[in-house]
């Protein structure tokens, strides 16, 4: 058992901003807590997985002054993803540290809503705002397919109770795979309608190797899925920018939103406010690239201090590209798969 964090020390000096080359402002980072996950999903891992030892891994201390470095560069919205962040021991010790940093707005989470039935009141009580909730299918038996080893059921109680903790929105996201479950479009999004919360479709992303499928074969384009919602309901596109990519339409008279995540037919590099710190300390620039920086490294060398750590994350901002090639058999394909990327 990790031992309970330190509160962290407050900022008073004027917060900087992290600007790219290309005049983007980074906001918002996503935080990777493990790459340990309970599921198996096909677009995420492989049937087998090794996973990283203990000390490759940043531990709760690490990740705390990772976050807060961050935070005092500027950093509006952190979302805690793995793997699986809930599988993470001590986890709520770090993320109510995490809830206390000054400057942060906004503490978000994204979850495969398994252990939710036990966390989603603490996870609330800790400062977390909102919550994504993997879900894939409806069916107890192709749930079981795409995940592997989860529980449909178990998912469900997990939604049940994030909807009775009172976050402030909770999201549903669903990968719709060819051959797998592109007939729940309708059901999926009538599960979300019916219980006021939001759902995001997203394409699958060329991560690493699947085991089990050729990606190119099983993609489904948001064009379609939004195709297939349009049959039943009227889609009127919103203006509403949220933290993230998702590009969402309102239903007339429902309090879901519907966000489509397209990063394979609809870049949309051009405002991405996004970066990515895996398990490993990997500050990543680009969800589609390699440009990287090791923080593990700057956090664990005695001679430097918390101000390096900082001053490696400015440059860093140089580094990032414009855009991402998904498909583009010109340029080099990431071979991590989404564990060790952060979802």
């Amino acid at each position: 058992m990790n031992s309970p964090l330190k509160s962290p020390l407050k900022s008073t000096a004027q917060t900087p901003e992290l600007v790219d080359k290309f005049g983007r402002r980074v906001d918002y980072i996503r935080l990777s807590v493990t790459d340990r996950c309970d599921f198996r999903c096909v677009y995420c891992m492989t049937e087998e997985m090794t996973f990283l030892p203990r000390n490759q891994i940043l531990s709760l201390e690490e990740l705390l002054q990772v976050a807060r470095a961050f935070t005092e560069l500027g950093v509006k919205k952190i979302r805690l993803t793995g793997g699986e962040p809930l599988v993470r021991g001590d986890i709520l010790s770090l993320i109510q540290n995490i809830g206390q940093l000054p400057g942060l707005e906004e503490l978000l989470l994204t979850t495969n809503g398994a252990q939710l039935g036990k966390y989603a009141a603490p996870l609330r009580a800790a400062g977390v705002n909102r919550v994504n909730i993997s879900i894939d299918s409806l069916d107890a038996e192709r749930f079981k397919r795409i995940s592997r080893v989860g529980k449909l059921e178990s998912v469900l109680a997990g939604i049940e109770a994030a909807r009775e903790a009172g976050f402030d929105r909770i999201r549903l996201n669903s990968v719709i795979l060819r051959g797998y479950n592109e007939d729940e479009v309708l059901k999926l999004t009538d599960f979300a309608i019916e219980r006021g919360i939001d759902i995001a479709f997203i394409e699958e992303m060329p991560l690493g190797e699947a085991s089990d499928h050729n990606r190119e074969d099983t993609t489904c384009s948001n064009d379609w899925v939004r195709s297939v919602i349009e049959e039943k309901y009227e889609l009127i596109n919103s203006t509403e920018k949220t933290a993230g990519p998702s590009r969402y339409v309102q239903i007339p008279g429902q309090q879901s939103r519907i966000g489509f995540i397209s990063p394979v037919t609809h870049n949309f590099c051009e405002d991405c406010n996004r970066v990515r710190v895996t398990v490993e300390g990997r500050l990543l620039l680009c969800l589609g690239n390699e440009h990287s920086v090791d923080l593990r490294a700057i956090l664990r060398d005695e001679n430097c201090d918390h101000e390096d750590l900082k001053q490696a994350i400015i440059a860093a901002m140089d580094l990032k590209p414009e855009r991402h090639y998904f498909y583009d058999r010109d340029h080099a394909q990431p071979v991590r798969l989404m564990n060790m990327t952060g979802g």
